[in-house]
């Protein structure tokens, strides 16, 4: 039997990370409602925010998780770095 934790993709992911994946499944009216939730509900700044999703975004399991949300979000991620 195998007793180490698990590594790598066998981690489920985080409450924190599903709460950053359930936010971008949301439509917001602006900017301001969107930060303003990310700073109530997570407790962390817009910028930290966008840190962990971008990690997420290179995810495995978080594709797997939610794969209309992340694919849509790696698109808009890769026009905006082409268009630099």
């Amino acid at each position: 039997m195998d007793d180490r934790p698990p590594s790598g993709s066998d981690r489920p992911l985080s409450e924190r990370d599903l709460a950053v994946l359930a936010l971008e499944r949301r439509s917001w009216p602006g900017p301001g409602a969107k930060e303003r939730a990310v700073r109530e509900r997570l407790g962390i700044t817009p910028t930290r925010y966008y840190q962990l999703l971008n990690a997420l975004l290179d995810d495995p399991r978080a594709l797997a998780h939610d794969p209309v949300t992340v694919n849509r979000l790696r698109r808009l991620r890769e026009a905006r770095r082409a268009r630099r």
